[in-house]
């Protein structure tokens, strides 16, 4: 009886695992078995390590919150609790942030947080937006798509719209 060796299958198989294991070190990047097994290693710790990450670069914000809180004489704890008081939803990534590159503003933060561990109220400053004419443009509606006319025609107030031809809808909407 002839032997029979693997088919193609099974030796593209092997070329993904070994390819996987391109750069380790010894036999595992070079026999089949340790390399899968090492393959198998690998995903688990990078799934691992990508968790540990989120929580590393948390730590990394917290200290540099913690740094430019020491430096306006509060502490960490007690700055993160007058902003949840002011109402101030604001998260640690973006505090971290403004410390680093808006000092001003950061003090501002934490005079707000001061003044509502003191059980003071203060009303945020409202960003004066500029009133700008809305002009309304006419707008090509038959170049448009029908799942575009569709959301058009949703915020008109069309009913039945979902069940419109495109021809419908342009009528419709017009």
């Amino acid at each position: 009886m002839t032997r029979v060796k693997g088919g193609n299958i099974a030796k593209n198989k092997r070329r993904k695992v070994l390819k996987k294991a391109k750069g380790y070190f010894g036999s595992k990047h070079r026999l089949f078995k340790t390399a899968q097994e090492q393959t198998f290693h690998s995903g688990v710790y990078a799934f691992r390590d990508r968790k540990a990450n989120k929580r590393n670069f948390r730590k990394l914000w917290i200290q540099r919150i913690n740094a430019a809180c020491r430096e306006n004489e509060i502490s960490y704890s007690k700055f993160i609790n007058g902003l949840t008081k002011a109402g101030i939803e604001v998260n640690r990534k973006m505090l971290s942030t403004i410390a680093i590159d808006d000092p001003a503003a950061f003090t501002e933060l934490v005079n707000v947080s001061k003044a509502a561990l003191e059980g003071k109220v203060v009303a945020p400053k409202k960003e004066v937006k500029e009133e700008k004419e809305v002009k309304e443009e006419v707008k090509d509606y038959s170049k448009m798509t029908v799942a575009e006319l569709k959301e058009v025609a949703k915020e008109q107030g069309v009913e039945n719209y979902t069940s419109m031809k495109k021809a419908e809808l342009l009528e419709a909407i017009k």
